[in-house]
């Protein structure tokens, strides 16, 4: 497939890149500083604003899928849906956070006392954005949180899929590694099972 990155250089952008690469996709890997990206096969550095409609449509235009994986306080949800939908792209998954995932029935984690103040604004900006894909009436779109503790680490492979509900271990920790995430999200590409849906990742 030949898959659009927007957000290529942060933490998980260059996981994905990887991911991709590594299973033979081509990706244009949009970022605001596209030097800063290593030198890749399959892999074409453009530069890109996520603030900017109209270019941002011409960089997404002819791929068969777009991957957000950008800070939801720096974006428009809107904004981004209405490029990859004037783009004429039929697939959109977006790196979501773990904030808006249950811990308890109508709970969210970002609503939970022991919830870093410090990651707040990113949490609820993050449900904001799922918001907005839901009622999105035609794209076909999914959200992937990851765990509580998204971290640089090992690719395993070995991790568990969950909905809409922060997905914990014996010991009630939840993690998972950029690496892990960066599979589960190439699996969800290759072989789509949460159309129009979000789920999410953990170990």
């Amino acid at each position: 497939m030949h898959i659009a990155l927007v957000g290529a250089t942060g933490n998980v952008g260059t996981r994905l890149l990887a991911e991709l690469v590594r299973r033979g996709h081509t990706a244009t890997a949009i970022a605001r500083h596209p030097e800063r990206l290593p030198a890749m096969p399959g892999v074409t550095p453009r530069r890109g604003d996520v603030t900017d409609e109209a270019g941002l449509t011409a960089l997404l235009a002819g791929h068969d899928a777009v991957v957000s994986a950008v800070r939801f306080v720096d974006s428009d949800p809107h904004l981004l849906i209405a490029a990859v939908k004037a783009a004429g792209v039929p697939r959109y998954i977006v790196v979501g956070g773990a904030g808006s995932l249950d811990v308890a029935p109508g709970v969210r984690l970002v609503d939970s006392p022991a919830f870093p103040a410090a990651y707040k604004a990113e949490a609820l900006a993050g449900g904001a954005f799922l918001d907005v894909l839901r009622t999105e009436p035609t794209l076909n779109w999914t959200f992937i949180s990851p765990a509580a503790m998204f971290v640089p680490g090992e690719r395993t492979g070995r991790f568990r899929l969950g909905g809409d509900q922060l997905l914990t271990d014996h010991e009630g920790t939840s993690t998972v590694s950029f690496e892990d995430f960066a599979i589960a999200l190439a699996d969800e590409l290759e072989s789509p099972t949460h159309p129009r849906q979000r789920f999410t990742v953990a170990y």
